[in-house]
């Protein structure tokens, strides 16, 4: 049986690092980034905070990733700010405060941080250090969406879909899965994929369908791994090729996914 809608970011708490371009920082690197932090520069004290949460250049520690984070999210640094939330989403460095992040997802979204504003949008959607507000959730997904974020783009489609915090509308779902789903985004390209298989929001197309399944599956995404399967299976969109189905079948069930395992033990194949 074909899966429905991939979720994956709809359900799960996801924050995303506003992460300096520093991935091969060299000692000397750091102490610059040092000499200009200690100087009061709130760049710099980011980018040091990133160096020592993720050990660029330096022993990571995230208690000074944290002291450095909020020495330029007190200067109003966005991306400190962010970056400061999601240490407390998770007690990196800091006991987990859920409150205190959205306190610092808020400063940082207001000042029209499209990393905050989406994390701002999941923790509304979830009601994480806030009361669950789906309104509030869709507001600051769009937000986030109009700037180009990819998962905000896909939780827009997701909420469109479900009308959750906004009237239902399977056109305006499509058309943010396919914003995503252009920019790589694996579960709007699966999400997409739905949407033609059914015809939802978008007139029905079994080859459309198979196009984004792929496109999200190459990616490793198991509902999209699980749904190609099931084209191939049945010749949906693509002609029967039951080596094509047991591929992808086993590609989802491997990763857990219960309707691929089940496929397979109907068509009496090991996992």
């Amino acid at each position: 049986m074909m899966g429905g809608l991939s979720m994956k970011r709809f359900f799960l708490l996801v924050f995303l690092l506003a992460v300096s371009s520093v991935f091969a920082v060299t000692p000397a690197e750091v102490a610059a980034y040092r000499k200009a932090a200690e100087q009061g520069d709130a760049k710099a004290q980011n980018s040091l905070g990133v160096c020592y949460r993720f050990g660029y250049g330096v022993q990571k520690d995230l208690a000074q990733a944290v002291f450095w984070y909020r020495k330029a999210a007190d200067q109003g640094h966005t991306q400190a700010q962010n970056n400061l939330g999601v240490c407390y989403s998770f007690g990196y460095g800091v006991q987990k405060d859920l409150k205190q992040a959205v306190f610092w997802y808020r400063k940082a979204a207001e000042q029209g941080d499209a990393k905050a504003q989406y994390n701002l949008g999941v923790c509304y959607e979830n009601g994480y250090g806030v009361q669950k507000d789906f309104t509030q959730a869709v507001f600051w997904y769009r937000k986030a969406a109009n700037q180009g974020s990819a998962d905000a783009q896909h939780n827009l489609g997701v909420c469109y879909y479900n009308a959750k915090g906004v009237q239902k509308d399977l056109t305006q779902a499509v058309f943010w899965y396919r914003k995503a789903a252009d920019q790589g985004d694996a579960a709007a390209q699966c999400n997409l994929g739905v949407c033609y298989y059914w015809g939802n929001g978008v007139q029905k197309d079994l080859k459309q369908a198979v196009f984004w399944y792929r496109k999200a599956a190459d990616q490793g995404s198991a509902n999209a791994q699980n749904n190609l399967g099931f084209c191939y299976n049945w010749g949906y969109g693509v002609q029967k090729d039951l080596t094509q189905a047991v591929f992808w079948y086993r590609k989802a069930a491997n990763q857990g996914h219960p309707k691929a395992r089940e496929a397979l033990k109907k068509l009496k194949v090991s996992q």
